[in-house]
């Protein structure tokens, strides 16, 4: 295993020991919105909550989310909760975007670490068809709920 793979297993180990955002935290009347993910194959689930500034061009105030799983779906979620306060509705669609396109890639794309900072690490589950939902399931719910909480 290359110095590069055992950090991102490292990296991937600590966010599911250590998880950021996890226990869904009240909105305080921003705007925001839950969604609920479940995969059928393994059983892993989780209800996830994107929390907006009421800004006119609302941002990202927080992640937060409670889930069931194994280490790659709850680490991934973990991530996303650490990377995405700050990002505007758009932005964190297009990091939705690439982070499917790498695990999508089956190894074939190399992750960009500038634009995905710590979610490179699952680079290493493209190669592995049945955790790529594990590892999309906190993202896909996260860009279910900013939808839903622009509007």
């Amino acid at each position: 295993m290359s110095a590069l793979d055992q950090l991102y297993q490292q990296i991937i180990l600590d966010h599911s020991k250590q998880r950021n955002g996890e226990g869904l935290q009240d909105a305080h009347g921003l705007p925001s919105a839950d969604n609920h993910q479940y995969n059928p194959t393994c059983g892993d689930e989780i209800n996830l909550r994107v929390t907006l500034t009421d800004e006119s061009e609302p941002k990202v105030k927080e992640i937060s989310w409670e889930g069931d799983g194994c280490s790659i779906s709850m680490a991934a979620a973990s991530v996303l909760s650490e990377m995405a306060p700050g990002m505007t509705t758009a932005e964190l669609q297009s990091l939705v975007d690439d982070f499917r396109e790498m695990l999508r890639s089956r190894g074939k794309i190399e992750p960009d670490e500038e634009v995905l900072g710590d979610a490179a690490a699952f680079a290493g589950v493209a190669k592995f068809v049945a955790r790529v939902k594990c590892a999309m399931l906190g993202w896909v719910a996260a860009e279910e709920a900013a939808k839903e909480a622009a509007l």
